[in-house]
């Protein structure tokens, strides 16, 4: 499974989504809005409103979510991947 999170300068909450997902051992790809603005009308597509928004697979949420990333399990992302 691919882990996308987006995010953007000065981010408290993507910056929290980011240490937590290290500190799990996830591996993940970072697409900062700030470079890549087309992201924000695609996130806005899909209904989000709030960064960080993370994508994992099938799931995906916004805003700092310990319980969601709680949920991921390492060796089901590296066996996916």
């Amino acid at each position: 499974m691919r882990i996308t999170i987006y995010t953007r300068n000065d981010c408290v909450q993507c910056h929290a989504t980011k240490r937590a997902m290290e500190s799990r051992g996830f591996e993940f790809e970072m697409v900062n809005v700030d470079l890549h603005p087309e992201a924000v009308d695609t996130l806005r597509s899909q209904g989000f409103r709030q960064l960080p928004v993370v994508v994992a697979g099938e799931t995906s949420w916004s805003g700092f979510r310990p319980d969601m990333i709680n949920r991921l399990r390492p060796d089901a992302i590296a066996a996916s991947a």
